[in-house]
């Protein structure tokens, strides 16, 4: 699998291989030309099995590869969040959505602001401009008060970054933390 693929080198290495697994149907050099069809036929058909057992496990490895990916992003102790330009939701995870007390089919598309405490709303907007209207793509981190769909209110720390996801169009990509009880914390100690 590490090794670069070269389908002239992988095609021989095949033929070789098939070709020795009915080396023993091989015919005779004085057979007639419809016995050395069959052969041809017969080490291209085992070829065949061979590449198609080969894209199996291919398929396999890969499919176990989204599999840990799927479960990295639904059920990390962290929210990801995507927003689009405009700052709607593109993409959450499940994390995320426990956090914000909504299912994702009723926060898809809606904007993170619905989300954001009132009397931090108009900072949230300022740091969204901010972060969208420049160029450069370091993080940004800052935490904000924000409000569950039930009303109740949490603090969150946010890590973003901004990302071109093409020549023209870009998105912002935000790491959520619930710090709710670190504050809570610093409160009780101050």
């Amino acid at each position: 699998m590490s090794e670069k693929w070269n389908g002239i080198n992988r095609r021989n290495h095949l033929r070789m291989n098939a070709e020795a697994l009915v080396k023993n149907l091989a015919p005779n050099s004085t057979a007639p030309a419809l016995e050395i069809l069959m052969h041809e036929l017969m080490v291209h058909k085992v070829e065949l099995e061979m590449q198609n057992e080969e894209l199996k496990s291919t398929q396999n490895i890969i499919e176990e590869s989204r599999d840990r990916y799927v479960d990295y992003y639904e059920f990390s102790p962290v929210g990801f969040i995507t927003l689009s330009r405009d700052g709607l939701i593109n993409k959450i995870n499940l994390t995320a959505c426990l956090m914000l007390g909504v299912e994702r089919f009723r926060v898809m598309s809606r904007r993170l602001s619905s989300y954001v405490a009132a009397h931090e709303k108009d900072r949230w907007h300022r740091l969204f401009m901010h972060i969208m209207a420049h160029t450069e793509t370091e993080n940004q981190a800052f935490d904000l008060e924000m409000s569950r769909d039930d009303g109740t209110l949490f603090y969150a720390y946010f890590n973003c970054i901004k990302w071109e996801t093409s020549a023209s169009d870009v998105e912002l990509r935000i790491v959520l933390t619930d710090i709710t009880k670190l504050k809570d914390s610093c409160k009780l100690t101050a």
